[in-house]
């Protein structure tokens, strides 16, 4: 017998699976993020060998049954060839507190970069900053990860592991934060650091002024009149202030963005969207008395 036969597995085929996590890549590379990419090309770059492929046809038939992220863990359910779907475990190697405490001051310098954090984006250049404190954002060696999938396939990673690899990626591209918090750190302990919120995660005072956070407005009063309170009044002819369709079609579609490992087989924003704006014009119509209510096209 061959000693190489430790690292050949017969190939075989999995058992279809409905409401899998489908990438939405269909083809070529994953990721449309720079950090995306960045973190599908370190994993590619640790020449892990072709079960890499194997992962990305995986990932893309909806294979993985889920995937739940935690501080330096991610645990996933991926289908395979058996009845049983194997259980994964991924381990990211976090960055010690005092690390973090590190970053955080650098990271405070720079108000470009925290503006985009803010604002859920991942800076160009932050990777820099991760350099200059003797840290870094993504693994560095395959040794950073520690992984294991009750297949039994001998390679790791595995074609099952690889298939989370690519998910994770997609993942990055909605919400970058959990890359920190693979690396240990929530998105609310990483702000805080910054001084951008307090312990509670509520919106704390900006830097360089003085007193509490705007309060809210005070409640209008009640009318101390029985009659009038009961019976109302005619409500002002701008009550509903400016009329008109929204210059941003379904802005908050758009603002919440793609849900967590969608299932669907096109992202649910593309769905929603044309409902968005059908209901814009038709409520205009209604409200111009152009249309009949009821009369709403498809």
């Amino acid at each position: 017998m061959s000693w190489r036969y430790h690292e050949y597995f017969p190939p075989s085929r999995p058992k279809a699976v409905k409401g899998g996590i489908k990438a939405q890549s269909k083809r070529g590379g994953f990721g449309e993020s720079w950090w995306a990419k960045r973190w599908i090309a370190v994993l590619e770059g640790f020449n892990i060998g072709a079960r890499l492929g194997r992962g990305r046809s995986y990932a893309r038939s909806g294979q993985v049954l889920s995937i739940d992220i935690e501080k330096g863990m991610v645990k996933a359910r991926v289908q395979g060839s058996r009845t049983k779907p194997y259980e994964i475990a991924i381990k990211v190697k976090p960055l010690s507190q005092a690390g973090w405490k590190k970053l955080a001051k650098a990271l405070s310098s720079q108000v470009l970069f925290v503006a985009k954090l803010l604002a859920g984006e991942m800076p160009q250049d932050i990777e820099r900053v991760f350099n200059e404190t003797g840290l870094s954002l993504f693994p560095e060696k395959l040794k950073d990860l520690e992984t294991n999938c009750s297949c039994p396939d001998w390679s790791n990673p595995c074609k099952h592991i690889a298939a989370v690899y690519y998910l994770l990626g997609e993942e990055f591209d909605r919400n970058p934060f959990l890359i920190f918090k693979l690396r240990g750190m929530e998105r609310e302990e990483l702000l805080a650091g910054l001084g951008e919120l307090d312990k509670g995660g509520n919106n704390a005072k900006s830097k360089g002024t003085d007193g509490p956070p705007e309060a809210l407005p005070p409640a209008e009063p009640i009318d101390a009149d029985a009659q009038s309170f009961w019976k109302g009044s005619v409500p002002p002819d701008d009550l509903l202030g400016e009329v008109r369709i929204p210059p941003i079609e379904a802005a908050l579609v758009k603002r919440l963005g793609n849900f967590p490992f969608w299932r669907g087989n096109r992202p649910l924003n593309e769905y929603l969207a044309p409902v968005y704006v059908n209901a814009s014009r038709y409520g205009m119509d209604i409200f111009l008395c152009e249309t009949e209510p009821g009369n709403l096209e498809e």
